[in-house]
Order: structure tokens, then sequence, then C-alpha cells
């Protein structure tokens, strides 16, 4: 996997993937940004929910889950001092169907945790994960 970081102005940058898409990441004013785009380490926790978020509903679809919605809420701490890792992370996901069933929700969610999102299982290492869900009906 390859991907492209160039500087576009004072601290934002346009990082470019290999699949052909973009996305714009600057800093806060504070930090001479213009508040352009989301700040890197953001970029991080949103591919990671992205990543888990895919698994889940890919496991839920495999097994024929009634699944018509996901949303997924990320609550994270990061360290005081640098590097400012995250410690602390909480994935809260909202499932929505019609006659779904918590087994398989925590079966996807767990599956995810523990196997198949590399990115949560990279974070991991420096922050205590947890994760919990609620199902809505439709």
């Amino acid at each position: 996997m390859k991907v492209r970081i160039k500087l576009h102005e004072n601290v934002c940058f346009i990082a470019e993937s290999e699949s052909g898409h973009a996305i714009v990441m600057d800093g806060a004013p504070e930090g001479g940004g213009r508040n352009l785009g989301p700040r890197p380490m953001e970029t991080v926790l949103m591919g990671t929910g992205g990543c888990t978020a895919y698994d889940v509903m890919h496991i839920l679809r495999k097994a024929r889950a009634p699944v018509t919605d996901c949303v997924l809420e990320i609550d994270a701490d990061r360290a005081a001092e640098d590097p400012k890792v995250f410690t602390r992370i909480h994935f809260h996901f909202v499932v929505t169907g019609r006659g779904l069933k918590a087994q398989q929700v925590e079966r996807a969610v767990h599956l995810s945790a523990e196997k198949y999102c590399s990115a949560s299982i990279m974070l991991g290492k420096t922050a205590a994960i947890t994760h919990d869900f609620e199902i809505r009906e439709t």
C-alpha cells in the first residue's frame, strides 16, 4: 500500500491514496493551520473506525442479519506528552435493523476487535480499547 502526502500550504497537506482518492488534513489555527480539514490524528481515528465498522457490517451481512444502518461513535483520549499516542479508545456501535439479535452483533464486534480490524489491533498496543453496542429497530 502506498500513499502520498503533499504540502499544500502552512500545515495543510493533501493525502492521496494509491486507489486514487484524496483527503485534506490541516492543523488548528493556533498551530499554523487554517482548519481546512481534519487533523492527522483525527484521520487515524476515522480510518480505524471505518476499518472496524466495515468488518462489523461485512460479518453481519455474511450472517444474513437484517441490518439497515450502522453508526459508530468513537471517544478517545491521547497522552498529554509527546508522543501523544492514543491511550483510551471506546467504540460505540449503533446497529439498526428489523429483528436483529444481540448475540450476532456482539459476535461481529468481537471478531472485528480480536481478529480482523488491523487498525484497532495496532492501536491497542498503546490504548485501552473498549466496545459496546446498541440495537435499534426499524
